[in-house]
């Protein structure tokens, strides 16, 4: 596995952290921030063929 996929695999999983506090703290617009840095990180592992934890479960997107 490459640097840059597993540093794009930690940036999408950090995303999905800051999202999940986010949520739980009801923080509107710290869930705003983390929602747009999380589709910003699918995006570029996208862009980039890095497949994500949704990518290997059959889920949905990168």
């Amino acid at each position: 596995m490459s640097a840059f996929a597993e540093a794009m695999r930690e940036r999408v999983r950090a995303a999905r952290a800051a999202l999940a506090a986010a949520r739980a703290a009801d923080d509107v617009f710290a869930t705003a921030v983390a929602e747009e840095e999380l589709d910003d990180a699918l995006r570029l592992a996208d862009a980039h063929g890095v497949t994500t934890r949704d990518d290997e479960d059959g889920r949905g997107r990168s």
